[in-house]
């Protein structure tokens, strides 16, 4: 069984960073293809970012994030990040983090009922 912590999220103005982690344990992490998804008050839960298993080569990010936020992670610290850069008020929602079962090496995957296992959500507030 595979925890999962998000850890970053906090209150913002439009244009500022902020870097959001996610801690892992349980299991063998860099088997794991993991994700990012990201839900707002009355909306489902969206697809952000996602890296995959190994050494995380491959990665995959919704349009709108695409250039301004940046997926990574280390293995040696069981911990996936999101780097977000140039912060918008369309980007305030509750973010998770996901992991998916093991795979073959080199996979991302972008749909939220490909991960079964998620944390508990970190909030980001971009106020203008």
């Amino acid at each position: 069984q595979v925890q999962l912590v998000e850890s970053g999220g906090g209150l913002v103005q439009v244009g500022d960073s902020l870097k959001l982690s996610c801690a892992a344990s349980g299991g063998t992490f860099s088997g794991y293809p993991m994700g990012w998804f990201r839900q707002a008050p009355g909306k489902e839960r969206e697809f952000v970012a996602a890296i995959s298993n190994g050494g995380g080569y491959n990665t995959d990010y919704t349009n709108s994030v695409k250039g301004r936020f940046t997926i990574s992670r280390s293995n040696a610290k069981n911990t996936m990040y999101l780097q977000m850069n140039n912060l918008k008020p369309e980007d305030t929602a509750v973010y998770y983090c996901a992991a998916a079962r093991v795979t073959p090496w080199s996979t991302v995957l972008t749909t939220k009922e490909e991960y079964p296992y998620w944390g508990q959500g970190t909030q980001v507030t971009v106020s203008s």
